[in-house]
């Protein structure tokens, strides 16, 4: 038996009926966006991170584990900015103190690409765009300006400005900003003195081979105050940018962490926390001139 043509009537309700079925539900977006906090909440579950070590939070930082930022070379111990920082963090990622690992890894390496010996580093060092194409940071967790520091017979101590410092030999550590502001504020006419750690440029100063070294202004003042005593924190150098100079921790270019690091240290800025840890182990590092 033959089959009757639909009717042009029949045909556009049917037309009609299968575009409301295949036809998109309206999305419900604070459905969605419920959803969506709830995995970022989930990715960042306390304690259960894809770290190194299941169960463990692995931190780097460089040896010797100078003052102010450490106490007494010993990391482990809560005691200095920086390790009172990495365990404030730790806790709000849910690693308790006994599930908090330290290594040993030089400044150099840590900002270096390649697979890290760590889930996070911190040690001094401050965010830029170029250290990003080789790593991950955190947000900012101190804001930070570069001093100089000279032995107090020299006369580079009586400096009273960026230009009065040019013809003086100069000493930083290698691949730091203290480095940079040697290069591209102070410009010697004499070729700065490079090292590979601030112990060798604090010996240079100590020995008369510089006149004077750059380093970031809490550490100037803890040498000045606590390990060369016949030195003095020249002055501080302003922020050359609109973008204050950040120390952010490290972590591996493209890691699983980034985020949910960042989500901590953001957190642990807004709330007051870092400011807590900078009264309390930074506090003296405010007082030097200005020098322009």
């Amino acid at each position: 038996m033959a089959l009757r043509p639909l009717s042009a009537a029949a045909l556009a309700l049917f037309v009609a009926l299968g575009a409301a079925a295949c036809a998109p539900a309206d999305e419900d977006t604070s459905t969605s966006a419920s959803a969506s906090s709830s995995s970022s909440a989930e990715a960042c579950a306390a304690g259960a991170l894809p770290t190194l070590k299941s169960g463990t939070l692995t931190i780097g930082t460089d040896k010797p584990a100078y003052e102010p930022w450490f106490s007494g070379d010993d990391p482990t111990n809560g005691k200095g900015y920086e390790s009172a920082v990495a365990y404030a963090v730790a806790e709000k990622l849910g690693y308790a103190k006994d599930k908090v690992s330290w290594v040993t890894v030089p400044f150099n390496s840590a900002i270096a690409p390649g697979k890290k010996s760590f889930d996070f580093d911190v040690n001094q060092v401050s965010i830029s765009d170029e250290r990003k194409n080789a790593v991950d940071f955190s947000s900012g967790y101190y804001d930070v300006r570069q001093a100089i520091i000279a032995l107090k017979s020299s006369p580079a101590a009586k400096a009273k400005s960026v230009a009065d410092l040019k013809g003086y030999k100069i000493g930083a550590q290698v691949g730091t900003t203290s480095l940079d502001v040697v290069q591209n504020v102070i410009k010697p006419t004499a070729k700065p003195s490079i090292y590979q750690k601030n112990d060798l440029a604090k010996a240079a100063l100590k020995n008369g081979q510089v006149d004077a070294i750059v380093v970031d202004l809490p550490t100037a003042f803890y040498i000045t105050g606590a390990e060369i005593t016949d030195a003095a924190v020249v002055g501080q150098f302003e922020n050359t940018v609109g973008t204050p100079e950040q120390f952010g921790l490290v972590l591996d270019k493209g890691s699983a962490l980034t985020s949910c690091v960042t989500s901590a240290t953001t957190a642990l800025s807004k709330d007051g926390t870092f400011a807590k840890i900078e009264q309390q182990w930074l506090s003296e590092a405010t007082n030097a001139p200005v020098l322009k």
